[in-house]
Parts: structure tokens; C-alpha cells; sequence
């Protein structure tokens, strides 16, 4: 077996040795395995109150962020600040019109000085003309509302790429570089990349709250800047289950702000420019590009890179489709999609093997944080399938229909 293949099986050996093995020592010597559970549970009581205080303050904190006048308070920090670019990088697949519209519309309404905005609209070449014609309507309505607009089409089927945004996402920043940066000579310092997922609407202080993140960081230029995920452009056309799935999603995230020393990368986020053009931008054969640059940047700077919660929130769509089923294959996808991200576990382990410069208690660190954090998840997710989804399976139309009930419209 090689480092990574055993590195690989860890996760997976542990979360289904402590689910079998609960049964199996429940037969042959019950009296461990009931102090296993016992402790399990008490563990897991005790973590949930620690979890929850953070997500008391969290919130409180995000609460009272969206109420500042961030460029107001940028203004006063007596730095400079207006030399410095947004590259906005957008990538799109088969989102629809009206979507990429409203994503637009906020960024559109940005109280921010726009003429520091370089747009990347990157889309996908496999989705053809209907793609195309989407990407025209968008740049034609919102080119002159910033500095530099640029549609750029990612090739389909490059050597080295799967399908999927970290591809599109190099692509569309490297386009950026090629046809407006290094033409206008804008230094790398002086450019903070914010990468968006289709769907995301953003408030107009963001880009205020972002340069106060940035300009107050200790680290500015070794530093990513983390966003809340709040999932509720479309809360009210979600059934039940999206929902709950939609705010644990939130909550968790929320309350990981409060906790700077466990907090990676996540789906919207922002970095500086010349970090990502020194490790050469997203990797583009992997599924978890949004949590991966983070071990990229961490790895490659030796430890000396850090991520900086915003406690500021950005808007997404919460999984809905046309019909019921539909949308449970859809928060089924989704949360495939997330569970992808225990890939970077072999990654960081490995990286951390070959690296002797980060200090081995930072390497413990990470790795307990990681594996201790993919094992709650996937013991918790077969018993929450096992024991939860169950009745949802067997229960038919009745049980939809009671679930149903709960939209709150």
C-alpha cells in the first residue's frame, strides 16, 4: 500500500470501525460498549453546549457587523485603501439567467467605489450556445457598472482537469491576468481576488467589511478572508428537509467563525492576488477547490498562512428542485459534493510528511481537527440515514405530505 492509499483509508477505517465495532462489542463484552456510549454521548453533550456559546456569539457578532458603515470605517482606519483592485471571479455552468442576474444586481449595488472591480464571468464551454447567450445578456447589462468586464470560456476536456468550479475558477483568474492585469501593470499586492459561487448575493457593505478585514490583518498578504454562507435566497420555495439541512449548514459554519484557529476555507471567499498566482491557482482535479486552496497556500508558506472569519454573511440558494424527490437527490448531491472534502486529508498529511519546516505541534493540530471533524461527520451521517431516513423511505406520500406541512410560507 503506498503513504497515500494508507492515508486515504484512514477516515473511512475509523468511522465504520466505530460504528461496527459498537456492535460487535455490544455482543461480546457489553459492559465496554455501554461505557464506550456512555462516553461517546457525554462527549457529544458536552461539545454541543461549547458549539452552541459560539454560535451565540457568532451570531450576535454578525448581527452587529451588518449594521457598520464598513467604508465609512475603512475611510478612518487613515490608510491607503483606494489603490487597491477586486478581482471578482464568477464561475458558471448551467445556472440559469435570472440567477446570474440577481448575483449581478448585488454586486451592481456594491458600496464600494466600482471602478476598482475587474469581472471574471467564467463559463463552461460544454454548455454551448445557451451558456453563451447568458454570459452576453449578463455583460451587456453590467460591463460599464465596473472597471474591467471579461467573459472568458473554459475549454472542456484540458489534460489534467476534471469537471468541476477549482478548473473554471484558474481559468477565469488566469484570463483576468493575461487580458487586463499584466497589461495594465496592476501590482499583485495590490489585488484581492473574492471568488463567488453562481448563486451568491452579496450585501453592499461586503466589499467595505473586506478591506477592513484586510487592511486591519495582522498578515494581510498571508490571509484568507471567510464569509458567513447564509443559505436563504429561496428559503421560503424549500421544503422542510432543505431547510434544516440549509441552516445546519450555516449554523456550523457560523459558529467555526468564532473559532479562528479551526477555520479553513469555504465556498465564497477572498485572498490575496500574488498568493494565488505563487501556487499557481486552484487545483484542477480535485472536487473540494474551495477548502483545498487553503491547504495549497497553508503548506506552501510553511504554516504562515491563516484565515481571517469576516463574521459578515454572503446569500446562496438552499437546495430546491421541481418536485420532492427532487430536491432530496439534490441535498443527496450536495452533501456528496461537501464529503469530497475528506480528500484533503491524505493531502495535508501528506504535505505535512514532506514538509519539515511547519512545527509538528501544528501538524497535530491540523490533522486531530481533520480527522476528528470527517469522523463526527460520517458516524453521525450513516446513523442520521440509518435511523433518520428511514421512515421517510417506508412512509410514502403520507409522510411527504407531513413534511410538506412545515413550509413555512
Amino acid at each position: 500500500m503506498s503513504l497515500q492509499r494508507f492515508f486515504e483509508a484512514i477516515p473511512a477505517v475509523l468511522a465504520w470501525s466505530t460504528l461496527v465495532l459498537m456492535v460487535v462489542a455490544s455482543h461480546f463484552v457489553p459492559t465496554w460498549a455501554a461505557i464506550f456510549i456512555i462516553v461517546f454521548d457525554t462527549y457529544w453533550f458536552f461539545k454541543t453546549v461549547f458549539l452552541s456559546m459560539h454560535l451565540r456569539y457568532a451570531f450576535n457578532r454578525m448581527r452587529e457587523n451588518m449594521k457598520v458603515d464598513w467604508l465609512s470605517e475603512v475611510k478612518k482606519l487613515g490608510v491607503e485603501w483606494d489603490d487597491v483592485y477586486h478581482l471578482v471571479v464568477l464561475p458558471m455552468s448551467t445556472e440559469p439567467y435570472d440567477v446570474m442576474r440577481e448575483t449581478f444586481k448585488s454586486l451592481s449595488r456594491v458600496n464600494y467605489p466600482k471602478n476598482k472591480f475587474i469581472i471574471a464571468l467564467s463559463i463552461e464551454e460544454r454548455v454551448g450556445d445557451d451558456g453563451r447567450e447568458i454570459a452576453r445578456k449578463i455583460k451587456e447589462e453590467f460591463e460599464n457598472d465596473f472597471f474591467r468586464f471579461i467573459v472568458a470560456e473554459h475549454p472542456d476536456g484540458l489534460p489534467g482537469e476534471i469537471v468541476g468550479s477549482g478548473s473554471n475558477e484558474t481559468w477565469g483568474a488566469r484570463e483576468a491576468k493575461k487580458l487586463v492585469i499584466d497589461p495594465l501593470g496592476i501590482p499583485y499586492e495590490k489585488i484581492l481576488v473574492s471568488v463567488f459561487d453562481a448563486d451568491t448575493q452579496i450585501s453592499p457593505d461586503y466589499f467595505g467589511r473586506l478591506m477592513h478585514c484586510f487592511l486591519s490583518a495582522e498578515y494581510p498578504q498571508k490571509s484568507s478572508y471567510q464569509p458567513v454562507p447564509l443559505y436563504n435566497n429561496n428559503i421560503f420555495d424549500a421544503p422542510a428537509p432543505a431547510r434544516i439541512v440549509a441552516l445546519s449548514a450555516t449554523f456550523w459554519h457560523m459558529l467555526q467563525q468564532a473559532r479562528a484557529e479551526k477555520v479553513t476555507t469555504f465556498s465564497s471567499q477572498s485572498m490575496p492576488f500574488k498568493a494565488l498566482v505563487d501556487i499557481g491557482f486552484w487545483q484542477t482535479d480535485i472536487v473540494s477547490d474551495d477548502s483545498r486552496i487553503f491547504w495549497q497556500l497553508y503548506i506552501h508558506y510553511d504554516s504562515d498562512w491563516r484565515v481571517i472569519p469576516m463574521l459578515y454573511p454572503v446569500s446562496m440558494d438552499a437546495n430546491v428542485s421541481s418536485s420532492f424527490w427532487g430536491t432530496m437527490k439534490n441535498i443527496y448531491k450536495q452533501q456528496r459534493r461537501w464529503a469530497w472534502g475528506v480528500e484533503n486529508v491524505p493531502y495535508i498529511m501528506k504535505g505535512f510528511f514532506r514538509n519539515k519546516k511547519i512545527k509538528f505541534t501544528k501538524k497535530l493540530h491540523w490533522v486531530f481537527t481533520k480527522i476528528e471533524g470527517f469522523h463526527s461527520w460520517a458516524t453521525n451521517a450513516l446513523i442520521i440515514f440509518a435511523l433518520g431516513w428511514l421512515p421517510l423511505v417506508l412512509g410514502g406520500e403520507n409522510f411527504n405530505d407531513t413534511l410538506l406541512s412545515f413550509n413555512l410560507r
